[in-house]
């Protein structure tokens, strides 16, 4: 597995809960562009509309070397899930008001999948939290390295 683009600001803006894989609907120039990693995930989100799920707002660079069948950069893109997944992740939506966050593009063999995660958005206080929690298990990590 190659992992082409990802959001790395996700997880300190969310608590993931459930996690999906999902195929995507892209044409051959976002497919080379991909290729050569020119991809941002950043304030990119699912919307489910009627029945199917969009990758909305992901940035796909324009391909060097296309032409005029050269792609849109900001385009919503398909995602491909079965049904019992979309009606998951819409009542999630719907009714625990949750939000769908794309995690990361990569290649699985020769096809190009992405990860989203149902998410809660975390409060400042949960932030400071995490970072807190995070240093400290740095230090305590350093003070082991020194002391061996």
């Amino acid at each position: 597995m190659r992992i082409l683009v990802s959001n790395r600001k996700a997880s300190h803006d969310y608590h993931l809960l459930d996690r999906y894989e999902a195929g995507i609907v892209l044409q051959g120039t976002e497919v080379k562009s991909l290729r050569a990693a020119r991809g941002n995930l950043k304030d990119s989100w699912v919307d489910v509309t009627k029945g199917e799920a969009y990758l909305c707002d992901m940035h796909i660079s324009p391909y060097n070397f296309g032409n005029r069948a050269n792609h849109e950069e900001k385009r919503r893109r398909k995602l491909l899930l079965k049904k019992k997944e979309i009606l998951k992740l819409q009542q999630g939506i719907q009714e625990k008001g949750l939000t769908i966050v794309p995690l990361r593009v990569y290649f699985k063999g020769s096809y190009i999948k992405a990860e989203i995660a149902l998410a809660k958005g975390k409060k400042l206080y949960d932030k400071r939290e995490t970072h807190k929690k995070r240093q400290a298990d740095r230090d305590i990590e350093r003070h082991f390295k020194a002391n061996r």
